[in-house]
């Protein structure tokens, strides 16, 4: 794959970053379909950092591997905030990392609505240490319809920024 220097240059970033500290990390994707973990194993060193990284498109996946609870989907669907909360806790739930950032949003060109326009994308971090019940970081961007490439890109970079210590 080729990634723009400024995914690069974050990815690189973000593995030296976590190194020094000897903290592992695991992703939840959806929207951004691996393209976190893809850009972060482009860096010579990602496999001292990265534990894991779960694409989670379809919702019968994100129950499946990461415990999202079918209520939380029926309730409030694949793109809100307790979506992606339950996403970052079953990652981190999941594996060995200190940190687990998830990723679940409209992408387009279709699928918005009105509530959750296409470029709706929303974020959650979970530490290792922080209670269950403690909703962490939790945050909902809209990036407007920059097209199906850009809103990913766009995304990947917020996600890499939460990686960060």
């Amino acid at each position: 794959m080729n990634f723009d220097s400024e995914l690069l240059d974050l990815a690189e970033k973000v593995v030296k970053e976590n190194m020094a500290l000897g903290r592992h990390v695991s992703m939840a994707e959806s929207c951004t379909g691996g393209m976190v973990a893809a850009v972060l194993t482009e860096i010579p060193g990602a496999s001292s950092i990265l534990d894991s990284a779960f694409v989670t498109y379809s919702d019968h996946a994100k129950q499946k591997l990461l415990g999202v609870s079918e209520d939380i989907l029926a309730t409030l669907g694949a793109v809100s905030e307790a979506t992606a909360w339950a996403m970052a806790r079953g990652a981190l739930e999941r594996s060995g990392a200190d940190v687990a950032v998830a990723i679940s949003g409209v992408a387009g060109p279709g699928g918005g609505s009105e509530k959750k326009p296409v470029g709706t994308v929303v974020f959650a971090r979970a530490r290792k240490g922080e209670a269950s019940e403690d909703p962490g970081l939790a945050d909902t961007h809209y990036f407007d319809d920059l097209g199906r490439s850009e809103i990913r890109r766009q995304a990947t970079l917020v996600a890499l920024r939460l990686l960060l210590p």
